[in-house]
């Protein structure tokens, strides 16, 4: 115990992290967890419409994700990140994490006939977060209903997953698959800054366009 104790603090230290920042920052995540569940628990609920909505959203998350541009090693710039924010976003962060756990894990078996857990647990929590902005029961863009505050959040929290992802991802690979150190910590960096650039270019505004439009219908059912 007291060799993987060294190991993990090795290996964090090296790369700018302390074990105590890493196990400090994991608690936050969960701290974050803990607070939403006890504010909005019907936001963690699945409903038949969620478990359709993790169907087709996985489903389209496994197809999309064979589009992808190498950018680094064992690294791509995958479009299909965008929808793990419009799925959390609309139906909530289990639907997020379900999309993001299930559809990765498909795209890896069908692919490369195995899967990389690790890195099926970043898309995982990407979903997850961004589902947290369903807290607020002022927030339904399936309804037309999103103000800029919200706006706000969802950047907000797209960053906080991205940071806990990457914790996550770098931990699996290291601590679990035993990659090199060096070669995860490059992988993440560039994954985070491709993964934040789709969320904040592609997947938040795609969200806004849509309950824009939902606004605009629900105006026009009012006034006939």
């Amino acid at each position: 115990m007291s060799d993987i104790i060294q190991n993990l603090k090795d290996s964090f230290g090296s790369y700018g992290f302390s074990s105590w920042q890493a196990l400090v920052s994991l608690l936050f995540v969960v701290v974050v967890i803990v607070i939403i569940a006890k504010y909005r628990k019907d936001i963690f609920e699945l409903s038949t419409r969620s478990i359709v909505a993790v169907g087709i959203g996985a489903a389209l998350y496994a197809a999309i994700s064979f589009i992808a541009i190498p950018i680094g090693p064992n690294t791509s710039f995958r479009i299909a990140i965008a929808l793990l924010t419009i799925f959390g976003a609309l139906f909530g962060p289990v639907v997020g994490f379900l999309v993001g756990f299930i559809g990765h894990a498909l795209n890896d078996a069908m692919a490369w006939g195995s899967v990389w857990w690790s890195w099926v647990f970043l898309s995982a929590i990407l979903g997850l977060f961004a589902g947290f902005v369903k807290v607020d029961k002022k927030f339904n863009p399936l309804k037309g209903l999103l103000e800029k505050k919200h706006i706000v959040q969802m950047y907000l929290f797209a960053f906080m997953s991205i940071f806990a992802a990457s914790l996550v991802a770098y931990a699996g690979d290291v601590f679990l698959y035993g990659e090199p150190a060096g070669k995860v910590w490059l992988q993440i960096i560039i994954a985070s800054f491709s993964n934040f650039g789709v969320i904040a270019v592609v997947g938040i505004p795609a969200v806004i366009v849509l309950a824009n439009m939902n606004k605009s219908k629900q105006n026009l059912v009012e006034e006939e």
